[in-house]
């Protein structure tokens, strides 16, 4: 058979097939069982929210960088927070395919059809009969629909879409608490660092004048070259400090720049600093039940128990009868002044009789899924306050330790200029200086840490708390 073939909006049915055909009608499809919804799950912390897009360019100068700063563009840039939101577009997506499911489909086709057949090489021959006929052709112009007209189970799977839906809305807000925890926990790190640093440069000093004055007593004779070699050795140990500091400062400052996506070339110094700001004593009861109506993570998992269920009772309903509709109308002919309108209806009722393998599966599937989410549930539920709780104990902790090493930095101090006085004097060898010197640098450094752990502590009750975005200023100040 030889044939010519010229197709508009999609393929034309074979010779044999076109021959019969006087109005093409649309069979109507059987609707398939769907599947159990698949919930998703959403964006968690962990080294998301150390990453970033980088999408500004570095600026000439220094760049003076402020807590609000650093927050808002991590809540711009932070990867974590990028990534929570593209997780909500998607599962937007998904909840209206399943809406999908529920509204009519409505679909519009265009042919032209022109064919020749040879006879002979088919086997005909017939006397005085052509062996050519053609060429001959129609063309098809139509429009049809399909519509599942009752479906408990796709009406159920979108509602279980529509809760997972809402959920994603929550883990976004719950992200944005996760990028101020990040990015503060960043911020006020930079800040003890450089506080080492100051301290570290202080003792640096402090050891120089220590080692200038056992050089200049073992020149004089009146000090032994032992205690020119011990100050050297403290005044060395404080450069190698000094450095260390210096380079977690720098290593940390690069950790911050990612989180917030700052370009790693621009040049920044923190314009504020997190004071010690005594915390008022918070009841531990009352934090929890406001963590239990505020946290969005803890929101957005009810709302996945929410959507669970539905899949689950989507899937009790695949074994439910359905109804569709299908039609199509349009105009055929030989040609659009040569044609006449075609139609077709037909409509559906169609019932599971013996599909065990794939509903029991799809049941014992949606109820694993529900069973999960309760666990997770109960497991945050349990989580948000002990959470609170811990943020709590470690406030408290860390304004005792606040208290006990400040008043060692004093003494330290004290007892340091006593021993200088007494070298100074004659009276003693730098033994005690040494020793002095390094109960000043413990004293610094738990000093510096003990600030560090109470600013944390009250950035991570505000987390806890679920208020970590809106009120991170009343926990953590700033100048």
């Amino acid at each position: 058979m030889a044939s010519g073939l010229l197709a508009v909006g999609s393929l034309i049915a074979p010779a044999s097939a076109v021959a019969q055909l006087g109005a093409p009608t649309s069979s109507s499809s059987s609707s398939s069982i769907p599947s159990p919804y698949q919930i998703s799950t959403p964006q968690q912390g962990g080294s998301g929210f150390q990453g970033s897009v980088v999408e500004d360019k570095p600026t000439e100068g220094v760049l003076p960088l402020s807590l609000d700063d650093a927050i808002q563009r991590g809540l711009k840039h932070n990867l974590g927070y990028i990534l929570s939101a593209e997780n909500t577009t998607n599962v937007n997506g998904s909840r209206l395919q399943e809406l999908q499911d529920l509204l009519p489909t409505v679909k519009a086709k265009g042919e032209v059809s022109v064919q020749q057949v040879n006879l002979a090489a088919e086997g005909l021959r017939i006397p005085g009969f052509p062996t050519i006929i053609g060429p001959y052709g129609f063309t098809d112009i139509r429009a049809s629909l399909d519509w599942s007209l009752v479906n408990i189970a796709s009406l159920r799977n979108y509602l279980a879409a529509k809760h997972n839906f809402q959920s994603s809305k929550l883990s976004v807000d719950d992200a944005r608490d996760m990028v101020v925890l990040t990015v503060g926990n960043a911020y006020l790190l930079v800040i003890a660092d450089k506080s080492r640093i100051d301290s570290a440069q202080a003792q640096v000093d402090t050891s120089k004048v220590s080692l200038d004055q056992a050089v200049a007593n073992h020149q004089a004779g009146t000090a032994p070259l032992l205690d020119e070699l011990r100050a050297r050795v403290d005044y060395q140990t404080q450069q190698q400090t000094l450095i260390s500091a210096q380079n977690a400062y720098e290593k940390d400052k690069i950790a911050l720049a990612r989180a917030i996506g700052l370009p790693l070339e621009q040049k920044f110094e923190l314009s504020d600093q997190a004071p010690y700001a005594a915390l008022d004593d918070v009841d531990p009861d009352t934090a929890v039940q406001h963590a239990i109506d505020t946290r969005s993570d803890l929101k957005a998992t009810a709302e996945q128990v929410k959507s669970a269920e539905k899949a689950r009772s989507a899937a009790t309903a695949e074994r439910y009868p359905t109804i569709s509709f299908s039609g199509d109308y349009g105009d055929i002919g030989v040609n659009p002044a040569n044609s006449h309108g075609t139609g077709n209806a037909s409509g559906t009722l169609s019932v599971p009789v013996y599909e065990e393998g794939k509903l029991g599966g799809d049941a014992r599937q949606a109820q694993a899924q529900l069973e999960i989410k309760r666990a997770q549930f109960s497991d945050l539920h349990g989580q948000i306050s002990a959470d609170v709780r811990d943020s709590i104990l470690d406030i408290r902790s860390a304004q005792k330790q606040v208290e006990v090493s400040r008043s060692n930095v004093q003494l330290a101090n004290e007892a340091l200029s006593e021993a200088q006085q007494r070298y100074a004097a004659g009276v003693s060898d730098n033994l005690a200086v040494s020793q002095a010197q390094q109960s000043v640098a413990q004293a610094n450094d738990q000093y510096v840490s003990s600030l560090y752990q109470h600013n944390i502590a009250k950035l991570s009750l505000a987390r806890a708390l679920g208020v970590a975005q809106k009120n991170y200023k009343s926990y953590v100040g700033g100048k």
